[in-house]
């Protein structure tokens, strides 16, 4: 299940490519919590890990533009994001680098608050 608010922005989208690419990044996002939260990546997280990161490193590219303006004025541990959260999140092929990553879970409600933020640009 994504993000409530992420739910009820996207009933009103019809764009298949962006819905595709918001489910595939809340598959990532929970993803990336149960391993930091677990303390340990599972042969099948790995395996989930690999297909949706493979997924998403070759469609961000269309939504970079985007949601750039969307995170520019986000935060992640009280300061103004400098770096794209969603290349920060992509950054390793590996999900066991998720366990004990603090500043990865801080960008998520960044990366989160981008896509929103976009999906309200929508409307």
């Amino acid at each position: 299940m994504s993000n409530p608010f992420t739910q009820h922005l996207l009933a009103e989208v019809s764009d298949e490519e962006l819905i595709a690419f918001i489910r595939h990044w809340d598959r990532l996002e929970r993803l990336i919590i149960a391993v930091y939260r677990s303390g340990a990546a599972e042969p099948g997280d790995q395996t989930e890990y690999e297909a949706v990161w493979s997924w998403l490193r070759a469609a961000y590219p269309r939504w970079a533009a985007e949601l750039e303006p969307h995170w520019r004025g986000a935060r992640a541990a009280g300061q103004k994001l400098t770096e794209d959260p969603f290349l920060r999140l992509l950054s390793s092929s590996a999900a066991a680098n998720y366990v004990g990553d603090w500043k990865a879970m801080q960008y998520l409600p960044a990366a989160r608050e981008a896509i929103n933020g976009y999906l309200i640009q929508l409307r």
